[in-house]
């Protein structure tokens, strides 16, 4: 596995399932932003707080790669890293896997920024430290 820096459970809810029987392919979407507000949360970084001084944290691209689908009732788990991309990007890599026997569900690369106020880019303080240099 790879070195996460923040997990987190989940299971799969009879709604979330398309006809087919499986997890419908944006639901991974929610999942996968409800584990980066989580992880945030965890690293005392709060994104209402951001919000409300005027700081929005936007996603400015997503990439995903299906691997094997969800069904109802399935237990899974997300693994969550972040990565610094540039002097006002970063990326949170994460991936999808079934419990109890980790079979990889999906990979996400979702690439973001802060925008002030005025829709400028800016990183605020608190996160800049989290994130190190720019690669």
């Amino acid at each position: 596995m790879h070195d996460y820096i923040f997990t987190l459970d989940f299971q799969v809810r009879d709604y979330e399932v398309d006809m087919q029987g499986i997890v419908n392919n944006a639901v991974y979407q929610n999942y996968l932003e409800h584990a980066r507000h989580e992880f945030l949360k965890s690293i005392d970084l709060d994104f209402a707080r951001f919000a409300r001084e005027g700081i929005n944290l936007v996603v400015v691209r997503t990439e995903l790669d299906y691997r094997h689908p969800l069904r109802s009732g399935d237990r899974f788990w997300i693994g969550l890293r972040l990565e610094r991309v540039s002097r006002l990007r970063f990326a949170f890599l994460q991936d999808i896997f079934r419990s109890p026997d980790n079979r990889p569900i999906l990979n996400a690369r979702v690439t973001g920024t802060a925008m002030n106020s005025k829709g400028r880019p800016v990183l605020p303080q608190e996160l800049e430290a989290r994130l190190g240099a720019p690669a």
